[in-house]
């Protein structure tokens, strides 16, 4: 490595991607390329970083695996700055096994954080657990360390464990002081911030108020009945039932559940869950065949009893709650996406989502109609922005956030 590059690899890995410019942006050899890729990837120009990148893996030979390696890796964490989720993902673990095999404990390290982040943002929780089992710290330097503890405090965040999560981010914290990297100690402030910002509407007895996330933690122990509008489950300490796939059962759980200990009118349950203005018989017996489904659906965690104007939802133990995201609908799970700050398509956000892009571009219009995000580009090149949420966590939106036991 030649004293050029040397010094841009040294601009670099402190953040100063102009600085590193300075050194090799006339130059076109392969070390130069990849430099000047990942100088342009941090100046937010993700399509001229991977045209780069992949110049500069083309240009390395035959024997200089380690560095097309790297280059693969760098590529990888690009597109998902850029959130272009359909990248390869098994190239990316073969070219960290392959820097494990060379010697590369820190670049292989950095591929498997990569890996691991993409699986975080389109919820997929165990996979991401595996990856970080198998990613080893010892020795990294310390904006790997930061990164690392980063990723296992997001991770927390998803499991609903606020006191593991709070002790990953005093780590990475601490971690990228050390590195010196002020974008990385801005990021880790933010997600810091979910752990005290509300997280939640939390409905009792007809009382709403806004919960934190280690109170949404301490609920979860509790003997309660909580009916998750977050990630549409109905849970108990030891046994918790997905609704996501079944709407009209989710909705009838809900309205139960925000009108306990009182009961609901069958006319009111219909015009919720149906959408019917005028209910009628056929109305009233559709009403009785999917509440004999939730009932049996939920089985020991409750029962729903009919009473003389509608039915009730009797817990087995405990009383009943509503756990409800702080923004309703599926808007809501977009913002939740796009307060991390980088620009989306709309085609990564229905990956993300699971959803359709019809779905999400209906979402997305209405909240650029309330000024709630922003554009840039246009046709196939726009992607959306959306600043801070005022004040609100989203993780309880994200992707997987809280897995079915």
């Amino acid at each position: 490595m030649d004293s050029l590059v040397a010094a841009a690899a040294r601009s670099l890995a402190l953040g100063d991607a102009i600085g590193a410019l300075r050194f090799v942006a006339l130059r076109d050899d392969p070390p130069a390329l990849a430099l000047r890729g990942i100088a342009m990837a941090q100046l937010g120009d993700y399509g001229r970083a991977r045209k780069l990148l992949r110049r500069a893996a083309r240009g390395f030979g035959a024997r200089e695996r380690i560095e097309q390696a790297r280059c693969l890796v760098a590529e990888a964490e690009v597109a998902l700055a850029a959130r272009d989720l359909g990248w390869r993902v098994d190239a990316l673990e073969s070219a960290a096994k392959a820097l494990d095999r060379l010697g590369d404990r820190a670049n292989a390290l950095h591929a498997r954080l990569v890996e691991a982040r993409r699986q975080l943002l389109v919820g997929e929780i165990d996979a991401a657990e595996r990856t970080l089992a198998t990613a080893g710290a010892t020795g990294a330097p310390a904006a790997l360390a930061a990164r690392l503890e980063l990723t296992r405090g997001e991770l927390a965040l998803r499991h609903v464990r606020a006191k593991d999560a709070a002790a990953a981010f005093d780590r990475a914290h601490a971690a990228a002081l050390a590195a010196r990297i002020p974008a990385l100690i801005a990021e880790i402030e933010r997600a810091r911030n979910a752990l005290s910002a509300p997280s939640a509407r939390l409905t009792r007895t007809g009382v709403v108020r806004s919960v934190r996330l280690d109170e949404v933690e301490a609920l979860f122990a509790t003997s309660d009945l909580v009916v998750d509008a977050c990630r549409r489950v109905v849970r108990s300490p030891k046994r918790s039932v997905s609704l996501a796939g079944r709407p009209v059962l989710f909705t009838l759980a809900v309205a139960l559940a925000e009108a306990w200990p009182g009961d609901v009118p069958r006319d009111q349950l219909i015009q919720r869950t149906f959408r019917a203005r005028a209910p009628n018989e056929s109305h009233r017996a559709r009403l009785r065949v999917e509440l004999s489904r939730l009932r049996s659906a939920l089985g020991s965690l409750a029962r729903i009893e009919a009473t003389d104007r509608g039915f009730a939802l009797a817990p087995m133990k405990g009383s009943v709650v509503v756990l409800a995201p702080p923004i309703d609908g599926e808007a809501g799970a977009i913002l939740a996406l796009l307060e991390g700050g980088e620009s989306w398509s709309t085609s990564a956000l229905a990956y993300a989502l699971g959803s359709s892009q019809r779905t999400v571009q209906r979402a997305l219009r209405g909240l650029e109609e309330t000024a709630a995000l922003r554009t840039i580009g246009r046709g196939r090149s726009r992607r959306w922005l959306a600043p801070a949420l005022g004040g609100f966590a989203t993780n309880l939106l994200l992707p997987g956030a809280l897995p079915v036991g």
